[in-house]
């Protein structure tokens, strides 16, 4: 049953319905920089997290949610953290109120094809996602920009998860055939040809918990913060570790903690590489660039110490494949997904082979997707 058909056996009539989409994204290169003041590079996936809804004439929010068979609403009037998956909706309602925007109250269906806990940004659709319905619903517009930093907000402020803001604008600023060049320092966009011709992006899930990853990520921010601030008394200009250039870091190393060294070298490699990666694609220098995925996910695994067995394996393995360019994990680590580029001409072996591999050497199922760079988020049949 498709969500139109679900919408009219739940709530009737659909004449007044409209539809919202907001995809999961990936991230191709540039990660754990973007609260360094650094550049990504992510681009917007067809799976996506589906919203039909149908304004109601009081305060109430009533939403379906098809993947977990799970009816839930809220007042506009009263907002309160549930530990429930409508939490995301609710925390989005806060922000705009706060913001001083009129809400009113709407009905729907959730559908969503983003895995969750996977690392692919199931939260930042879901947010911007609702973000969209809230103001078509009034009449009301924000640019994407504003709708991110809105949803960054709620996420920060409401969900309590100290997120950085590229999922939130990778979710609603994509372009359709384009990666997105985010500067996380001044929020400027660059949006960057990404049609690939005879070779795909393969994102696999390795199914492995993140329960590192949340602990990891604010050990991480804490070492960068300690590392910039020595580096700082060498030269006060520096702002964030976006102002280190790789040369300054190298002539400082010996200052510097070996660990906290090893943070910053990825940072600051990190973003050097992501840097390179556009000039390779506006050159269609597809073999460079998975060299650079490669060594974008040896530095995370070896210096940012964020991978893990799985993603490892799966990583390895993927690199011995035919056709494959590069393959790297990407996400905040310790479990969620790869990224792979590879030969159209073998993605079918590909996909059919790496979670049979990858179950015997882990006891692991993992789920692979054939992706191509989608449009961000939009409201559809208005």
């Amino acid at each position: 049953m498709n969500i139109n058909d679900t919408f009219t056996q739940r709530f009737g009539d659909d004449a007044a319905a409209f539809t919202v989409r907001a995809p999961g994204r990936v991230n191709l290169i540039g990660e754990h920089v973007d609260y360094n003041g650094g550049l990504v590079l992510p681009m917007a996936l067809s799976l996506q997290f589906t919203l039909r809804v149908r304004p109601r004439a009081d305060n109430v929010v009533k939403l379906y949610a098809t993947e977990f068979d799970d009816e839930q609403n809220f007042s506009l009037d009263e907002l309160e953290k549930r530990g429930e998956w409508i939490d995301y909706v609710m925390g989005v309602a806060d922000e705009l109120q706060k913001s001083n925007l009129n809400l009113r109250g709407f009905e729907g269906v959730i559908e969503s094809t983003v895995p969750i806990a996977s690392g692919l940004s199931s939260s930042a659709a879901i947010e911007v996602g609702s973000c969209l319905a809230f103001l078509q619903v009034t009449n009301q517009s924000l640019s994407s920009t504003e709708i991110a930093l809105l949803c960054q907000r709620a996420e920060n402020n409401f969900m309590g998860v100290n997120c950085g803001i590229m999922d939130q604008m990778a979710v609603a600023a994509c372009e359709k055939d384009h990666a997105l060049l985010l500067d996380c320092r001044d929020l400027s966009m660059r949006q960057v040809p990404f049609v690939l011709d005879e070779y795909s992006i393969v994102v696999t899930d390795s199914g492995a918990p993140r329960e590192l990853a949340s602990s990891a990520y604010n050990e991480r921010r804490a070492q960068c913060e300690e590392g910039l601030a020595v580096l700082q008394k060498f030269d006060s200009t520096l702002q964030t570790l976006r102002d280190v250039s790789p040369d300054f870091l190298e002539e400082h190393a010996m200052d510097l903690s070996g660990v906290v060294y090893q943070r910053l070298k990825h940072v600051v490699n990190e973003i050097a590489r992501t840097l390179e990666a556009v000039q390779v694609l506006e050159a269609n220098d597809l073999a460079r660039f998975g060299e650079l995925m490669n060594e974008s996910h040896h530095s995370l695994r070896d210096d940012y110490s964020v991978s893990s067995l799985e993603l490892n394996y799966l990583t390895d393995w993927a690199r011995h494949q035919d056709g494959v360019l590069g393959s790297r994990m990407t996400g905040a680590g310790f479990g969620g997904c790869t990224v792979t580029l590879i030969a159209k001409k073998n993605v079918q072996d590909f996909m059919r082979d790496q979670p049979i591999e990858y179950s015997k050497k882990t006891g692991r199922t993992a789920r692979c997707w054939e992706c191509t760079a989608e449009q961000g988020a939009e409201v559809l049949d208005r």
